[in-house]
């Protein structure tokens, strides 16, 4: 199991924008997480009192890059910073999650990887009742637009 410590060193998302707190599971080509933090009400997502299910797919996207840090530790190496470029097939069933009184659990499986883009399809759960899927892609960020964002 990873702690949210450790997802936060493997992703540029930090303090409560870190959204996942734990790893519970994971491989080559999945990765399961959980979460409390919707609940907070200093979620940095929330508008006045609401958390808006569409966040979900900000829980899906950091699934995707805390599977690809964990895969680039695993090799000995960072992972790339990315930028998220297309969700796809998005289905919402709940219009709002911050009275959701348990944990969120974030599933994610990898559907195509390349040296600069990847693909994942995303599910989110409460109480074992599917909130929140679909599929995102993202492109790795050129070199020198890393180097710029540091400056």
């Amino acid at each position: 199991m990873r702690s949210r410590d450790e997802i936060a060193a493997l992703i540029p998302h930090q303090g409560l924008m870190c959204l996942w707190e734990s790893v519970t599971e994971w491989d080559e080509a999945r990765i399961v997480a959980r979460s409390d933090g919707h609940r907070d009400p200093a979620h940095p997502l929330r508008e006045g009192a609401r958390l808006d299910a569409v966040h979900l797919c900000e829980y899906g996207a950091q699934l995707m890059a805390v599977h690809g840090g964990l895969l680039a530790q695993a090799r000995g190496e960072r992972a790339r910073p990315g930028v998220l470029v297309a969700l796809r097939a998005i289905e919402l069933r709940a219009a709002r999650i911050d009275e959701l009184p348990g944990a969120l659990e974030g599933r994610a499986r990898q559907l195509a990887a390349s040296d600069g883009s990847w693909q994942y399809q995303f599910e989110i759960f409460h109480a074992d009742e599917l909130l929140a899927s679909g599929r995102a892609a993202v492109m790795a960020r050129a070199e020198d637009d890393t180097a710029r964002s540091r400056a």
